[in-house]
């Protein structure tokens, strides 16, 4: 389960690299009841969402030319260039590492198989304010090309420790964060599947929700694309996923609640 107690290896920030972030506001707000708010002009574009006052995630400009929109998932570090040579290290690209003002330095890298992930240095800013409740941050997924490559490759740059579960015709991996619980788990990776292909390995979010049916009828009349419809996971949940009017990639889940 995601905390705010950010150990290092946890998700800690989540932003959607977007054309338009009025029109991002527009889509996601009625599906999560976000508000938008601005970073101001030194913020180059970038933005908030917030909910009830709270970060949730965050908004800005594609910053890559021809760079497509994506949600971009970030892991808690104490040291993001220590982490930059570890990616390097294992078979990674690093795209880019910097400090924003003082509130932390962040680095962005691409895994082996391709995909896109960022880490978080925190200064003034630990990372989001709220995870896990309804309409925000709960769950993180890497669907890759090769599994078990993933699985080393994160283990050297991280230290996350996995467990493999059957799935039916595959096996999903559990990660949590180094000398973490069973309770502290954090995100899985699995093996692409038809429905996510076309998109090649990257990381997804999920977001809670208390209605997934609800959540899929509005993302559609919004002009969403549901890629996954909703389905009923034993012991899990039930989940969805989409794409937004963008093409940015995200899932939602209604939890199972402990008994």
């Amino acid at each position: 389960m995601l905390t705010t107690n950010f150990v290092p290896g946890a998700p800690n920030w989540v932003d959607l690299a977007t054309p338009d972030n009025d029109a991002a506001a527009a889509f996601y707000g009625p599906i999560f009841g976000w508000q938008y708010q601005s970073g101001g002009p030194e913020a180059g574009g970038y933005g908030f969402f917030t909910l009830g006052g709270k970060t949730v995630a965050a908004v800005g400009p594609i910053m890559e030319p021809g760079g497509a929109s994506a949600w971009t998932l970030y892991f808690n570090t104490p040291d993001a260039d220590a982490t930059a040579n570890a990616v390097t290290k294992a078979g990674g690209a690093v795209q880019a590492a910097m400090d924003v003002f003082t509130a932390g330095r962040m680095a962005q890298f691409t895994d082996p198989s391709g995909a896109k992930f960022a880490v978080w240095q925190p200064g003034d800013t630990k990372g989001l304010d709220a995870v896990t409740d309804p309409n925000t941050l709960t769950w993180t997924e890497l669907h890759t090309a090769d599994p078990e490559a993933a699985k080393a490759f994160y283990q050297s740059v991280f230290g996350w420790s996995s467990q493999d579960m059957p799935m039916g015709d595959f096996s999903y991996t559990v990660i949590t964060p180094a000398g973490g619980t069973e309770d502290s788990s954090q995100g899985g990776i699995m093996p692409l599947v038809p429905e996510m292909a076309a998109s090649g390995s990257r990381w997804l979010p999920y977001f809670e929700v208390t209605d997934t049916d609800a959540a899929v009828a509005t993302a559609s009349e919004l002009g969403g694309t549901v890629i996954a419809p909703a389905m009923d996971i034993d012991g899990v949940g039930r989940m969805a996923a989409f794409a937004d009017p963008s093409g940015a990639l995200f899932s939602v889940i209604k939890s199972v609640q402990p008994s």
